[in-house]
Order: structure tokens, then C-alpha cells, then sequence
């Protein structure tokens, strides 16, 4: 896979949005209501990612405690550590992506195309796929070492 493009997107063709997006809503508003706007816009989305932060921490912890695979939490909490990026960059084009991601449809279409592209069953040596949450024992062999 190639990363330049990737990175000559994020380090250069989004900062040129973001510069020409304040330049055009500053033309409109004013400069004022424009730093406030992004100001706002930071303060919000770091309420909103500190709510649905804790919430998908405590479903991520449920799914542990009964011995299931959070993978859903995972993707949930990827989102959300992006969106606050997103967030905390000043800007109207990256504020917008930010708020996307915190949308829990967004983040469901997210995890169905991922769940698509990677296997999500639990696969256990010698027994194949197993269904997630289902524990089995484990058989195997011991030796007691004794350290001198």
C-alpha cells in the first residue's frame, strides 16, 4: 500500500481546505464569530467524545466480563479517538468529519464494512471458528520448573 497519498492528503490538501473554508465563512461572518465558531465547535465535540468515550468504555468492559470480543467497542472507541483529532484541529471541513464520526450510524456502517473485510470468530487450535463468547476449556501439558 502506498502512503504518500495518503499523507500528502492529510498534510497538505486538507490544511489548503480548512485555510480557504475560514477565509470564505470570515468573508461572510466576521473574523470574530469565526474563532468563535471554532472554538465552539473544539469545546462541543470534546463534551460529546468524553460522553460517548466513557459509554462505549463501559459497554467494552460489559463484553469483557462475560467473556465476549468487543470488537464492535474497538472500532467504537478508533472512531472516537479520530473524531477528537478531527476535532481539536481548527477548522470547519475537519470539524464536520469530526461530528460524522460521532453519528453511532456512521460508526455501525464503519464496523459492517470492517466486519466484511476481517474474520470475527475466535479460532482455536485443532477445534476451528468458534463463536465469540463461548469459552471452552483449554487441555494441554505442564512441567513444573523449579528456579535455583
Amino acid at each position: 500500500m502506498n502512503l504518500f497519498p495518503i499523507l500528502f492528503l492529510l498534510f497538505f490538501l486538507i490544511p489548503l481546505v480548512e485555510i480557504y473554508i475560514l477565509i470564505q465563512v470570515g468573508s461572510v461572518i466576521g473574523a470574530g464569530l469565526t474563532i468563535f465558531s471554532v472554538v465552539f465547535t473544539a469545546v462541543l465535540g470534546a463534551f460529546l467524545i468524553r460522553r460517548q468515550g466513557f459509554s462505549t468504555f463501559q459497554r467494552f468492559q460489559g463484553k469483557l466480563q462475560t467473556g465476549e470480543i468487543p470488537a464492535r467497542e474497538i472500532v467504537d472507541g478508533f472512531c472516537l479517538l479520530i473524531a477528537g483529532a478531527f476535532l481539536m484541529t481548527p477548522g470547519f471541513f475537519t470539524d464536520a468529519m469530526g461530528f460524522a464520526l460521532l453519528i453511532p450510524p456512521v460508526r455501525t456502517l464503519i464496523y459492517k464494512r470492517l466486519e466484511n473485510k476481517v474474520d470475527m470468530h475466535v479460532v482455536s487450535p485443532g477445534r476451528g471458528p468458534q463463536t465469540p463468547g463461548r469459552s471452552q476449556p483449554l487441555e494441554g501439558e505442564y512441567k513444573q520448573v523449579d528456579e535455583d
